[in-house]
């Protein structure tokens, strides 16, 4: 039979093969143009040299990644040490996107259980209630988060009207403000992966384990996360990637000691006197972190898969 006929031999003949290249075509030129162009040309604006008044000189030189690394006194003449400024700022980036994670992971997962248990003809109405918040733009969720946070916002407001507290407490401005402003802005990241894993979790496994005396614990442990096991680790890279490189959560609900690496990205291509190539520098730095994150996590995913 012409067309896509199966054989009894299993194999399957593909129409569209003579177009496969044309049918994929729109998907290269997007990648092409809105991934690999702009990398690209940041990984070549990352070897330029600063020009005094702002943008760049056309002049190859590894000033910024020495910026980066190197410490060379305040007139650049001393020998290299550690620089330990904005390393302690991708340790305070990482450690911050490591807390959303496992926090979105901690609500996350019972809640998308919750959801993937209830009838068929509810799931979608708990999906929705999930997303809704989000169809709000990132800035205009932050800044919420930073009215409900201040001193005199609901949140204390109501503590104080309970009697829980005796004085407002200072959230703004701290490691927890920035903490709870990237596990609201990507928590459904982890929910929605693991809703679907647990989806098409086989629950007949479960049970057989319990008429073998296995404990809830054990089942939940030995049955239920290696099965659903894909769908955390995808929630997991979709809330710490974005957190590692968020700039809006500590710009308008951290200070000077909440710096993260977003932040100091987003700062270096700001006005005339920003450092082009010093911001190109640090965000292929933070590019290398997370492709060798990722590909930590696919080698760990296909050892498990084999």
């Amino acid at each position: 039979m012409a067309g896509g006929a199966t054989s009894g031999a299993g194999s399957t003949s593909d129409t569209y093969a003579p177009a496969r290249g044309w049918l994929l075509l729109p998907a290269w030129a997007t990648l092409t143009i809105l991934v690999l162009a702009p990398v690209s040309l940041m990984l070549v604006y990352s070897f330029l040299t600063k020009e005094f008044r702002g943008g760049v000189i056309w002049e190859f030189s590894l000033a910024a990644y020495d910026q980066f690394f190197c410490d060379r006194g305040l007139f650049g003449d001393e020998p290299c040490a550690i620089e330990w400024t904005y390393i302690q700022i991708f340790w305070r980036s990482i450690w911050q996107a490591g807390a959303a994670t496992i926090l979105s992971l901690m609500i996350g997962f019972p809640t998308a259980y919750f959801i993937a248990t209830r009838p068929a003809n509810q799931r979608a109405m708990w999906v929705f209630l999930v997303t809704i918040p989000y169809w709000v733009n990132l800035l205009i969720r932050t800044v919420s988060m930073r009215f409900i946070l201040r001193d005199n916002g609901p949140m204390n407001e109501f503590l104080l009207g309970m009697g829980v507290i005796s004085e407002p407490l200072a959230i703004i401005n701290t490691n927890l403000a920035v903490q709870l402003g990237l596990f609201y802005s990507y928590l459904p990241f982890m929910v929605l992966p693991i809703y679907a894993a647990v989806e098409r979790y086989n629950f007949s496994l479960s049970e057989a384990a319990a008429d073998l005396y296995a404990p809830r614990w054990k089942i939940l442990w030995h049955v239920l996360l290696p099965a659903v096991k894909p769908g955390i680790i995808a929630g997991c890279i979709l809330v710490f990637v974005p957190s590692l490189g968020s700039f809006l959560a500590p710009d308008l609900l951290g200070g000077a000691k909440t710096y993260m690496i977003g932040s100091l990205i987003e700062e270096q291509f700001k006005g005339n006197a920003g450092n082009w190539p010093f911001g190109a520098a640090a965000a292929m730095i933070l590019l290398s972190l997370v492709l060798v994150i990722l590909l930590i996590l696919a080698r760990q995913q296909s050892r498990a898969a084999g």
